[in-house]
């Protein structure tokens, strides 16, 4: 897709207005009547316009918050560009508020620009109040057409431990765990029903004094009906730390009962990553200071407030998938589902269809292969989608689903478990729109029918006309899909908000690009407009999709689409190279590879070993030292030709290596489809194929193809273009000479004096010589596979079962740490300061009602907590990274932005803190780079 969400892609119809259909019974759908509010932000928010205009529904307005742009100039939602009548467009401080009270107040300003505008419907996409029962109860009670789950739903879904009940009672598999801590934390107070009907008495709490007598309800159930009531009038019943030790005894139990499993705490209103902690085994302690946490980022630290919070086993071997299920109340369906375990901090990063289809077909190319793991694992693996489909339809239909849903699972090898239901649409919604369509058909006629293709709008048909639509079916557009998530994040996948987006290349064939309207160009100049990266909201971009009739097909494709993007900016800081160099991993690796969500640290650690290796390599020292050695084997006329082809070459080779040392991110996807390029022979790696060959196809994955009118910092040169060009030929012309299609047959025979038959002897001696010439040099290519070799890069690798090896180092949260400052070292500072890590909302306590984490005069010890950085919706505890007393807090109050390198502290280390000079860097990176040389040559 190009700039625009639908108007621009092939892969949808382009009208989809129902009331101009010829069949009275497809009229009846037409929506144009509908007139929402879209109180929502991003992708989804652009994507709701386009659709809504598709559908002819014309009258639409947005709410905008004034934190879309609260931190930096120009950061002004994108959206607006596409927005032509100022009148439609709705300001408010925030979506949500930041405690109950702003929040009521909140719904009910949105109530209120609804009816004095015009608006009969409400639009809320994936996040801020999407899952808010007491705004979707709220806008129903206005008289609103909210374009969701209904309140019951949001309610018996959506809440995770209502959800968690739900689901057992629907004979659905769920997670151990624990779902009624605040149940229990008040039946340690009141431990009977008559206790407890003299709460709600002292409370003046409206309940039927038939559910205290005897038998009515169990003791849990009847604490959890109190609560309820309590959380309606809007009064505590229990106190933080009560709810607090209550969970740390829960996850006692639980950590006796599974010893070798970490324990998830979960707030029941958290989602898309928010309100989560996983306790590490033995760290039952953390668990009250993990709780105020979560509590802090779900904003249910308000008097009145729902603060239930589930404990739940970890599966250490999780695999995070969810099946895309919706309803009109009376009939569910399932729709496939998607797999969303390459996740970091519960974000999700890349996400990629699984139907039946596509697992059918990779089942077939197993039995082809005669691949008996393969062909178990694959026949198990659809044998789960179907009973997770099937659970998904039952709970749907439980929970009186009536519209477009999410049912979240964690896979264990065979065995799969209910997480939760998301009540909304999904970030990666796509992912399955572009698998399947929907086919609504005239029960008195099968000729007559339509066909939905986006979510959205079956959204918006649900709310509609919900109890006169039939069950559709369900249609293969695609057996596959996959989706990244470009995010404003540095090398190490932490958020990076403030930077400025100057250029961005447009939609390439077969890119599907959903970015909220930052692609969209000036109207009147048609070039690029400037955007700045906020920090107030989530890191997301944009969302990057490609489909295809395989997985690999897929993969491949988005590879490829990757390849071409271009994305410049001021201190900008994305993702791209990541995706780059982990579809790439895929494809090297095993298409079918089934990661878990314990995948992507480990994989961040295995680059950042290769960062370190690579940098200390010096690639210029190094050349000189294998021109020194070459040129020591020839004298006299022989000598100077050789000097003169490495010359001729050096930028050749030098430039593609430079970079790919320079961007980890790249080496590692290089490494991951070129690791069959080499053999290792008594520690020295030999090339399988052309070096030469090879060298283009790397200029190639560098998108560094030749243009003449690209700039020259982008692309190969024009004389190394026509060198190589030259030696491409020279080995074509070869191959077809002499008969010889294998590299290492035809090496053999460059390798003899002897002239072929047929070839006079000058010739063959002066094919000999531009073999050498074109060859001269190519040994630095080397430099790539001994730095994998020397990292261990190819240990994390595909097991036969499908899993993934990942080595014990690979798991050391220390190594870890500092994998990733190696990734994205620190900011230089002073011995006698610490500096911001990143740029974001400065908090230097836990929460407002604790103590600062260090004050002046406090001594740190390392690894002690020193601030909190709020970026992007992450909340990142920053730990000290050594010993020592602090001197001066240099930031005034919490809440204050920051930037990255700011000074923070003024501090005296306990220890003298040696700080390794330019020379010694220097003098390390040639000493290694002599021990490699040693190695090559």
């Amino acid at each position: 897709m190009s700039n625009e969400h639908y108007l621009h892609n092939p892969l949808i119809h382009a009208d989809r207005r129902l009331g101009r259909h010829r069949s009275p019974w497809v009229r009846q759908f037409d929506c144009t009547h509908i007139a929402p509010l879209i109180i929502c932000r991003g992708p989804i928010r652009k994507e709701a316009m386009d659709v809504f205009r598709e559908m002819g529904i014309t009258r639409f307005g947005i709410l905008l918050s004034e934190k879309d742009s609260i931190t930096y100039q120009n950061a002004l939602a994108p959206e607006l560009r596409a927005m032509t009548d100022p009148d439609r467009i709705h300001r408010v401080p925030d979506y949500t508020g930041a405690n109950k009270e702003e929040r009521e107040q909140r719904i009910r300003q949105i109530i209120n620009i609804a009816h004095d505008n015009g608006y009969n419907a409400i639009f809320a996409g994936y996040g801020f109040m999407a899952e808010d029962e007491a705004m979707v109860a709220a806008m129903e009670a206005a008289g609103l057409n909210f374009i969701g789950p209904c309140s019951r739903t949001v309610h018996d879904a959506g809440l995770k431990d209502e959800a968690k009940r739900t689901a057992l009672k629907a004979g659905v598999s769920v997670t151990p765990g624990v779902d009624n801590a605040t149940a229990l934390t008040l039946l340690k107070k009141c431990p009977d029903a008559t206790a407890l009907k003299a709460l709600a008495e002292e409370h003046d709490l409206a309940l039927d004094p038939a559910i205290f007598e005897a038998g009515a309800l169990e003791l849990p159930d009847l604490a959890d009906r109190v609560l309820a009531a309590s959380y309606g009038k809007g009064i505590d019943l229990y106190t933080v730390d009560e709810l607090c030790e209550t969970l740390t005894e829960v996850v006692e139990q639980m950590t006796a009962q599974y010893p070798e499993n970490r324990v998830r705490l979960k707030a029941i209103s958290g989602g898309g990553g928010k309100g989560q902690r996983i306790l590490g085994i033995g760290e039952v302690a953390r668990s009250p200071e993990l709780t105020r946490e979560i509590l802090n980022e779900v904003k249910t630290t308000g008097v009145g407030d729902n603060k239930n919070v589930l404990v739940e086993l970890n599966i250490e071997t999780t695999r995070h998938q969810e099946i895309q299920v919706l309803g009109n109340g009376q009939w569910c369906i399932t729709l496939g589902g998607r797999d969303c375990s390459l996740q970091m901090h519960e974000q999700k990063l890349l996400e990629v269809s699984v139907t039946d289809e596509s697992l059918r077909t990779a089942l077939a190319q197993a039995e082809a292969e005669d691949n008996a793991e393969e062909i178990r694992i694959l026949t198990q693996e659809i044998r789960t989608l179907e009973e997770m489909e099937d659970e998904a339809a039952r709970f749907g239909k439980a929970v009186g689903l009536d519209s477009v849903s999410t049912f979240e699972c964690i896979v264990d090898r065979d065995k799969h478990f209910f997480m939760e239901m998301n009540t909304r649409i999904q970030v990666e919604h796509r992912v399955t729109e572009l698998c399947y369509a929907l086919r609504f058909t005239n029960p008195e006629d099968p000729a007559d029918s339509f066909v939905v293709e986006s979510l959205v709008e079956a959204m918006v048909l649900l709310a509609a006309h919900g109890p006169a639509l039939p069950q559709p079916t369900r249609e293969v557009r695609h057996n596959d899909s996959v989706e990244a998530r470009l995010n404003a994040t540095n090398q190490a996948l932490k958020p990076a908000a403030g930077g400025v987006i100057e250029y961005w290349s447009d939609a390439v064939d077969g890119e599907i690009r959903d970015d909220q309207g930052i692609s969209l160009h000036n109207p009147d100049t048609d070039s690029f407009m400037k955007y700045t990266l906020a920090g107030a909201y989530d890191s997301n971009i944009a969302l990057l999709l490609t489909v295809g009739d395989t997985r690999l097909e897929t993969y491949q494709r988005l590879a490829e689409t990757i390849r071409q993007a271009q994305m410049r900016g001021k201190e900008l800081a994305t993702n791209l190279e990541f995706h780059y160099g982990l579809v790439n991993w895929f494809i090297g690796n095993n298409i079918n590879a089934r990661p878990t969500t314990r995948f992507i640290v480990p994989y961040l650690t295995a680059v950042g070993e290769l960062r370190a290796r690579a940098n200390n390599i010096d690639l210029h020292h190094a050349w000189e030292g294998l021109r020194r050695h070459l040129l020591a084997a020839h004298e006299g006329a022989a000598a100077k030709e050789l000097a003169a082809a490495l010359d001729r070459k050096q930028t050749l080779i030098l430039r593609p290596l430079e970079l790919l040392l320079a961007q980890p991110h790249m080496l590692a996807g290089w490494l991951s489809i070129h690791r069959d390029s080499y053999t290792m022979l008594d520690g020295h790696s030999s090339w399988n194929g052309n070096p030469l060959l090879l060298l283009d196809e790397t200029y190639h994955y560098l998108d560094m193809d030749y243009d003449p009118d690209a700039p020259a910092a982008s692309v190969v040169w024009d004389h190394d273009h026509e060198l190589l060009q030259a030696g491409l030929a020279f080995y074509g012309e070869l191959h077809a000479v002499l008969g010889e299609d294998d590299w290492l047959a035809l090496s053999s025979r460059l390798a003899e004096e002897r002239a072929p038959d047929g070839m006079a002897a000058d010739r063959w001696a002066a094919v000999r010589a531009a073999h050498r010439g074109f060859q001269a040099g190519m040994e630095l290519l080397s430099v790539l596979p001994r730095l994998a070799e020397a990292s261990g890069f190819f240990e994390l690798s595909v097991n036969a079962d499908l899993s993934i090896h990942i080595p014990e180092r690979l798991l050391d949260a220390e190594h870890q740490a500092a994998m990733a400052k190696v990734l994205v070292p620190p900011p230089r500072a002073k011995a006698d300061e610490i500096l911001a890590e990143s740029g974001g909302m400065f908090y230097g306590r836990e929460t407002p009602t604790h103590e600062p984490y260090v004050s002046v005069g406090d001594h740190f010890e390392a690894g002690d907590p020193l601030y909190i950085v709020e970026v992007m919706k992450m909340f990142n505890k920053v730990y000290a990274p050594f010993a020592g007393t602090v001197d001066e807090v240099l930031v005034e109050e919490d809440g204050v932005i920051i930037s990255k390198g700011q000074p923070l502290f003024k501090i005296t280390p306990d220890e003298k803190i040696v700080i390794e000079s330019p020379a010694e860097v220097a003098a390390r990176r040639r000493a290694a780079t002599d021990e490699f040389l040693a190695q090559l040559v």
